[in-house]
């Protein structure tokens, strides 16, 4: 059961990196069939609503068999093969059908939501007999209706689902590293939802290593362990996961940004914010 704390900052950090899905295609493969996905530049991911598929991937240790209602992710788009269950006894394989779709992050250079995660993980349906079922049979109903606003309706549910696997995979399966691990851990959880809650603080190490009740040695030696970055390292990709965030609001003057972060000029924060998104402010300006 994970505190408080671990639910604000993965409600934060969802918000922040603004990860959106869409449904691509909803395809249904007969007889004997096989399908090579490429790697890709962004998240994918297929939920099965007909028959059964088998995944096959180079990183995998075995083939993934899955069911009607089971959902895989993959995180960063890694290449892979769909193919037909083989059935013994010369029986024709059944018809399967799938949702496909993709994910994007609006994060910049770095989301650290998914590197928490890895090459793929599956949801499967008799692992959750509630929300994630009725979900998943609700895209696959919408899927085969012509209705106006459909694909609209379609990517809305593909949010939720995608939210769902992820805080599922969290539960069940708690990574062992990056942000998403950080989140089972009491005392990282209590210091980034400190963090997150109040960017713009001026924070020392002594302030985080009291949040997380142990020392600074202590808190600085475990914080880099789990998340892979040093305290400070992170508060600042935090600010400037927020900034990007902020600057797509025409409403938010740089300045005021900039001063909301924590930085005292707006010339430290524009360097700041260069060096860890690699570009300037200005063309997310310009972009939004």
């Amino acid at each position: 059961m994970l505190e408080p704390s671990a639910e604000k900052v993965f409600a934060s950090i969802l918000g922040a990196y603004q990860i959106s899905a869409r449904i691509t295609d909803d395809v249904t493969y007969c007889g004997q069939w096989i399908e090579r996905e490429p790697q890709m530049n962004r998240g994918i991911f297929h939920l099965i609503s007909a028959g059964r598929c088998q995944v096959e991937a180079s990183y995998l240790p075995a083939p993934i068999s899955l069911g009607v209602g089971d959902l895989i992710v993959f995180p960063r788009g890694s290449a892979h093969t769909l193919c037909q269950v083989m059935h013994g006894g010369g029986d024709a394989p059944a018809d399967t059908a799938m949702l496909c779709g993709e994910f994007t992050s609006q994060s910049g250079r770095r989301n650290a939501v998914l590197d928490s995660l890895p090459d793929c993980f599956v949801v499967s349906e008799t692992e959750d007999a509630g929300h994630f079922r009725a979900l998943g049979r609700m895209m696959a109903e919408h899927s085969r209706q012509s209705l106006f606003g459909n694909q609209l309706v379609l990517n809305k549910l593909a949010d939720s689902l995608l939210v769902l696997a992820i805080r599922d995979h969290l539960v069940k399966d708690p990574p062992r590293r990056g942000l998403l691990a950080a989140l089972d851990d009491p005392r990282l959880s209590r210091t980034l939802a400190a963090m997150h809650e109040d960017p713009g603080r001026d924070w020392s190490i002594a302030q985080l290593a009291e949040v997380a009740l142990l020392s600074r040695t202590a808190f600085c030696e475990h914080f880099s362990a789990v998340l892979g970055v040093a305290p400070m390292q992170y508060l600042t990709e935090w600010r400037m996961a927020e900034a990007l965030r902020l600057l797509r609001d025409p409403h938010q003057s740089v300045a005021r940004i900039a001063e909301r972060l924590g930085y005292r000029t707006e010339a430290a924060f524009r360097r700041a914010f260069k060096r860890v998104q690699g570009f300037a402010p200005g063309k997310v300006r310009q972009q939004a």
